[in-house]
């Protein structure tokens, strides 16, 4: 499912469950994979946050308001065929299509 439409953005992605896990971010670039579609404290990363990707929800989940009114892309209810990317992967969230795409 795609959130927000919009051209893709490339990043990294990390693990993101907690707030706590927040102090171990870069400063640019974050594709935040989360699991919490109420994860609204992500709006503290500011800029460095570009995508986010979480693995429950709807559109109309707390996460997905939050970046539609951010403009940052969101793919909800994400699928990883061989689970999520590593921490650090470069990966490219595409949500110009029907559904969102998450590819590494």
């Amino acid at each position: 499912m795609r959130v927000v439409e919009q051209a893709p953005v490339r990043g990294r992605c990390y693990a993101v469950l907690t707030p706590a896990d927040l102090a171990r971010l870069p400063e640019a670039d974050v594709v935040a994979v989360v699991r919490d579609p109420g994860a609204v404290w992500l709006a503290s990363l500011g800029p460095a946050l570009v995508a986010v990707v979480c693995t429950t929800g709807t559109p109309r989940s707390h996460v997905g308001i939050m970046t539609g009114n951010l403009g940052v892309p969101c793919v909800v209810a994400a699928e990883f065929a061989e689970g999520p990317p590593p921490d650090g992967t470069e990966v490219e969230v595409d949500c110009s299509g029907d559904d969102g795409i998450v590819r590494a």
